[in-house]
């Protein structure tokens, strides 16, 4: 048996945020069988750890319902924040070190209610400007019209998953959908992986899966980017610290902290609320 922790990342309160389910065990199983659990818990993404090999290095691999990711922000931050839970919460602030597709992520976790945690998204890429003719065509992919696009450019930015930003008027962004079946392959002609597009004037922002069935909540892998974005055009400072909206359009507000330390990395992060625990029968047995 596995046993499995469910917890409401970028919230204090239960029942908000983005939903993550943390399974204690199977990093060492098919891509196929994690996929098969993923999918049967229904959460938008779940990440696998294995028992803690010093006390605070950490293996992990994080699924959708449609792939395994090399890189997510809200699932290690939800993982950190259930393994200080299970070591207990002495001593106040825990360091940890995720390792997850070969990729070391540092995390930080202390008692916040349950616990908040934040993790460190490296030193942001260079932007990459889409083109005209490439910001018209994710525009159209997108459902919007000139109108709903904010005089600023269109930028590729990777804190370890490419994201493109896509500013948005408020109208617009309440506008923005995926249209059609090609999206996956429109966002790979700009290097980008996923789409956030983003309201710079509220910070608010929203991204789906690349089919736009599903829209994510709240998501850390894209909050490095946006305000790598925001700051590199003068619109924020991140050493100051800054918060980011998410989630109003499906009922689930979160709110995603990101800061720049000394060294020009990105930290993003946030509250982490219990919902549910328990054991779950692993596909392999």
């Amino acid at each position: 048996m596995l046993t499995f922790r469910h917890v409401d990342v970028f919230t204090e309160t239960p029942y908000a945020g983005n939903g993550l389910i943390v399974v204690n065990g199977g990093v060492d199983a098919p891509a196929q069988q994690l996929l098969a659990i993923t999918r049967e818990l229904r959460q938008f993404e779940t990440i696998f750890v294995a028992p803690l090999e010093d006390g605070r290095r950490v293996r992990a691999r994080i699924f959708t319902a449609e792939e395994e990711l090399p890189f997510a922000g809200h699932p290690v931050i939800g993982a950190a924040a259930v393994m200080h839970e299970r070591v207990g919460p002495h001593g106040g602030e825990r360091e940890w070190t995720f390792v997850i597709a070969g990729r070391e992520i540092r995390v930080r976790s202390r008692p916040h209610g349950y616990f908040a945690a934040w993790m460190d998204q490296d030193v942001p890429s260079a932007p990459e400007t889409l083109r005209p003719e490439s910001r018209a065509a994710v525009a159209s992919a997108l459902s919007l019209s000139d109108d709903d696009l904010v005089d600023l450019p269109a930028q590729v930015i990777s804190t370890g998953l490419p994201y493109l930003i896509v500013p948005v008027t408020a109208g617009g962004l309440e506008r923005a959908r995926i249209a059609g079946p090609d999206f996956e392959a429109v966002l790979a002609a700009v290097g980008a992986k996923f789409v956030y597009v983003l309201d710079p004037a509220r910070r608010e922002g929203r991204t789906w899966d690349n089919a736009g069935a599903v829209e994510d909540v709240a998501t850390g892998s894209a909050a490095g980017p946006a305000a790598a974005y925001l700051e590199g055009l003068g619109l924020a400072d991140a050493t100051a610290g800054l918060t980011l909206h998410q989630g109003r359009f499906v009922g689930r507000p979160s709110q995603i902290a990101v800061e720049r330390d000394a060294a020009g990395h990105l930290w993003v992060g946030g509250p982490v609320a219990p919902v549910a625990q328990g054991q779950l029968q692993p596909p392999w047995t």
